[in-house]
């Protein structure tokens, strides 16, 4: 088994260095499997694409992919689409997520060859987040009831930042999703493997905010409103066209 680990990167020179040799050095002690980390740039225009060149020249475990479209979900279709590893997952480059976490998704697909999906999830009664702003709070929160009243979503979390699947079935999940090219992307991805009953495993994590965050927070609510309800219609058209045949 070997695992492939991408970093969609947009703009981020204060954190890449860090992220990647923090993530590089657990990965090395921790991890008794081949790994990579793959850093998708998608579109930066500061000094990021010079940092993780000079990062992929000096550690051999790292690599470098440059696309310019911007957005999580474009970098995350085409690391997946380019991935030969058994096991590919993405993490956010602030490493909210604890990184021991790694080491247990690892053995989790070890253990279990029916299992398709490992979710990290903020919401579990046993997770640990701390530092969250309290819009954020309510925002998260809202997105969830929206995605379990609208889309029956079964997980709690569908944007935690640490989601790893057997590279075959992320594949195949990716010839099933829209074109979105931002966060609703993971989403859309986890709402497709409950649908069609995949063995997910959703772990309660130690999850830590971030305040030099790039994310745009109402734009990305707006984006992910409207991508529920274009989500929401094709399911109701997939399941049309299936009942037909």
């Amino acid at each position: 088994m070997n695992l492939t680990i991408l970093f969609p990167v947009l703009n981020e020179r204060l954190r890449l260095q860090k992220g990647i040799e923090t993530c590089l050095s657990y990965a090395r002690e921790n991890l008794d499997i081949p790994f990579s980390l793959v850093i998708v740039d998608n579109g930066s225009d500061d000094e990021t694409p010079d940092i993780a060149k000079a990062l992929s020249e000096k550690y051999p475990e790292v690599e470098y992919r440059r696309i310019e479209e911007r957005g999580v979900g474009i970098a995350f279709k085409t690391g997946i689409n380019e991935c030969f590893s058994d096991i590919v997952g993405y993490m956010d480059i602030d490493l909210s997520t604890d990184l021991k976490y790694l080491k247990m998704t690892v053995e989790l697909f070890k253990e279990d060859d029916s299992l398709m999906y490992v979710n990290g999830s903020r919401f579990c009664r046993e997770s640990d987040t701390r530092g969250r702003k309290w819009y954020r709070k309510i925002t998260s929160a809202g997105l969830v009831f929206i995605l379990k009243h609208y889309l029956k979503m079964k997980s709690s979390d569908a944007l935690c930042g640490f989601t790893f699947l057997r590279t075959s079935f992320a594949k195949d999940l990716v010839s099933k999703c829209s074109d979105d090219h931002g966060w609703f992307y993971t989403v859309e991805m986890l709402l497709r493997a409950e649908r069609i009953g995949a063995k997910i495993k959703e772990i309660p994590v130690e999850w830590v905010e971030d305040y030099n965050t790039t994310v745009k927070v109402f734009k990305t609510i707006k984006n992910y409103l409207v991508r529920i309800s274009k989500l929401k219609k094709a399911f109701r058209e997939e399941e049309r066209s299936a009942k037909k045949n």
